[in-house]
């Protein structure tokens, strides 16, 4: 297992959010998403922030209170990401993923996003690794 990377479950495919845009945006992007969340970007791919669902619930209810939609991306995203590698240990994500930590993590190959790996994409590598285990030839 200690040879299963991040690369190999990552999703490519990640929800992005840019800065400047509004929270009503980002919403409706987490709303079509099966993720919790996604990396701010910047204009040159580089990751500035994350935006998880969490982050978006207390502005988004003062915005359905007052029906002003005045707050934007950057206002309520976290500055400081942890991100990984695509040659990260699936071991090793394990680990940062233990109770308490973020459930994404942003992937980072030569400063640009290049996927995100989630704790479910873990334990679909965790859960491929005990298959392979416990599979007999017959």
């Amino acid at each position: 297992m200690e040879s299963l990377k991040v690369k190999d479950y990552m999703t490519l495919q990640a929800i992005t959010f840019k800065p400047e845009m509004s929270l009503s945006a980002a919403l409706e992007k987490v709303m079509k998403s099966d993720h919790l969340g996604g990396p701010v970007i910047n204009e040159k791919e580089e990751v500035i922030g994350f935006l998880s669902e969490q982050d978006l619930l207390d502005k988004l209810v003062k915005v359905s209170y007052f029906c002003q939609d005045t707050h934007i991306v950057s206002d309520c995203m976290h500055g400081e990401v942890l991100s990984v590698s695509p040659d990260t240990t699936i071991i090793e994500m394990a680990d940062k993923m233990q109770v308490g930590k973020p459930k994404v993590y942003p992937v980072i190959d030569n400063g640009k996003l290049v996927g995100i790996i989630t704790r479910r994409d873990v334990l679909r590598a965790i859960g491929k690794s005990i298959d392979d285990c416990f599979k007999h030839p017959v």
